[in-house]
């Protein structure tokens, strides 16, 4: 037993070979649906930038992209807070092509990054 669970923790403590290299673009642009009236808005944001849609102050900390392949997945960084809240109601990391994997929880408005922008 003791072999099985040493051999499952070095399994997980060694980083996998083909693990994807990624780039920081300067910006991103993130989608932003309010389920109260159906509008989608998108927000485009330079890293560092924060910008308001509806009720929520988005900022997106950073964007990447796979190396060498810049309209390949979006991975943003983003912190959004609701209303006047100094909490956030979100601060993570999104993933465009899997915007299920961290989604923000809110019963007004999902928000996912679409692509990274790299001008």
């Amino acid at each position: 037993m003791r072999l099985v669970l040493a051999a499952a923790f070095l399994s997980l403590s060694i980083a996998p070979l083909s693990a994807q290299q990624a780039s920081t673009a300067p910006g991103g642009v993130l989608r932003v649906l309010d389920k109260i009236t159906s509008e989608v808005r998108d927000i485009r944001l330079r890293n560092g930038e924060t910008g308001q849609v509806g009720l929520l102050r988005i900022t997106l900390d950073e964007c990447r992209y796979p190396a060498n392949n810049p309209s390949g997945d979006a991975y943003a960084m983003v912190t959004i807070q609701y209303r006047d809240d100094p909490e956030p109601v979100f601060r993570g990391w999104m993933i465009a092509s899997e915007p299920s994997i961290s989604a923000m929880e809110h019963p007004r408005y999902d928000v996912w990054p679409q692509r990274c922008s790299t001008s």
